[in-house]
C-alpha cells in the first residue's frame, strides 16, 4: 500500500513533457543551419534589391551608374521593386542549402573519408554550390523582370514563368554554366577564408563586437568574390536575357561582349565598383544575421 501511495505521488508529467520535448529539439539543433541561412537571405534582399537593379543594368548594358539610376527613375517607384519575388524564393532557398549542405556535407564526408580538413570543406562547398545551380530558374526569370526591354511581355513572377513554358525547361536553365562555376569555386573561397579573416580581426569581447566582426569578415570576403566574379556574372545576365533562339556558349557570350565594349577591361567592368560596395553590405549582413541567429538558436 505504502508503495502504492509512493508511486501515485511521482511527477509523471515532467518527465513525459522531457521526453516529448527532446525529438523538437533535436530536430530545431540539425535544421539550424538551414533555418539561419534562410533569414540570413530574407534580411539581406529586403535591403539591397534596389542596387541590385542598378548594377544589373550596368552588366546588361555597359552603362554608367548614374545612367542606370536614371532608368529608374523614369521607370518609377511603382518599378523599382518589380522582380524581388524571385531573388527572394531563389536567395532564401539557396542560401539555406549553401550553409545547410556544408554544414551537413562537412560531416558526412569526415565520416566517412579521413582527407585533409580543406579537401574535404572544398569538396563539400563545390557539391553545395552545384545543389544551389537546381534553383537557376528563380535567377532567370529575376533577369527577365529587371531587364526593361520585356516589361510590356509580363508584369509578374507567374507570366515570365509561362513565357519561357513554351520554350521547354531547358529554356529555364540557360546560363546554367557560369552559375555552377559561380557557385562552386565562390563558395570553396568563402568558407575557406572566413575563419582566417575573422582570426586577424581584433579580438571580441562583447556580443556587439562579434557582430561587427561578423559584418566586416562577410563583407570583405563577399567583396572580393564580387570582383572576381564580376565577369562571369556579365556573361550569365547576357545570357539570362534571351528568351528563345539558339544556346551560346559561355566562350562565344564573353567574346561577343568583349567585342561590343572596344575590348576594353575597364568597359568590361563597369558596374564592378558598385556591386563591390553591394556585396560589401550584402555579405557583411548576410554573415552577421547568419552568425548571429546561430549563436541565439
Amino acid at each position: 500500500m505504502v508503495d502504492s501511495e509512493a508511486h501515485e505521488k511521482r511527477p509523471p508529467i515532467l518527465t513525459s513533457s522531457k521526453q516529448d520535448l527532446s525529438p523538437h529539439i533535436a530536430n530545431v539543433g540539425e535544421m539550424k543551419h538551414y533555418l539561419c541561412g534562410c533569414c540570413a537571405a530574407f534580411n539581406n534582399v529586403a535591403i539591397t534589391f534596389p542596387i541590385q537593379k542598378v548594377l544589373f543594368r550596368q552588366q546588361l548594358y555597359g552603362i554608367k551608374t548614374r545612367d542606370a539610376v536614371l532608368q529608374l527613375r523614369r521607370d518609377g517607384f511603382r518599378n523599382l521593386y518589380r522582380g524581388i519575388l524571385p531573388p527572394l524564393l531563389q536567395k532564401t532557398t539557396t542560401l539555406a542549402l549553401m550553409f545547410g549542405l556544408y554544414e551537413d556535407l562537412s560531416c558526412l564526408l569526415r565520416k566517412h573519408i579521413s582527407p585533409p580538413e580543406f579537401a574535404t570543406r572544398s569538396v563539400a562547398a563545390v557539391l553545395a554550390g552545384t545543389t544551389e545551380a537546381i534553383f537557376t530558374p528563380l535567377e532567370r526569370v529575376q533577369t527577365l523582370l529587371q531587364d526593361h526591354r520585356h516589361h510590356d511581355k509580363f508584369t509578374n513572377t507567374y507570366q515570365a514563368f509561362k513565357a519561357l513554358r513554351c520554350h521547354g525547361i531547358r529554356e529555364y536553365y540557360r546560363g546554367l554554366v557560369p552559375v555552377l562555376f559561380r557557385n562552386g569555386f565562390s563558395n570553396v573561397l568563402f568558407f575557406g577564408l572566413r575563419g582566417p579573416i575573422k582570426e586577424h580581426l581584433p579580438t571580441a569581447t562583447t556580443h556587439s563586437a562579434h557582430l561587427v566582426n561578423d559584418f566586416i569578415c562577410g563583407g570583405l570576403l563577399g567583396a572580393m568574390l564580387g570582383i572576381l566574379f564580376f565577369p562571369v556574372n556579365v556573361v550569365k545576365t547576357r545570357m539570362q536575357s534571351q528568351i528563345g533562339g539558339e544556346f551560346q556558349s559561355s566562350p562565344k557570350v564573353f567574346q561577343k561582349i568583349w567585342l561590343e565594349r572596344d575590348r576594353k577591361l575597364t568597359n568590361l567592368f563597369r558596374g564592378a565598383h558598385l556591386n563591390y560596395h553591394r556585396s560589401l553590405i550584402s555579405w557583411g549582413i548576410i554573415n552577421a544575421t547568419y552568425e548571429f541567429l546561430l549563436k541565439m538558436i
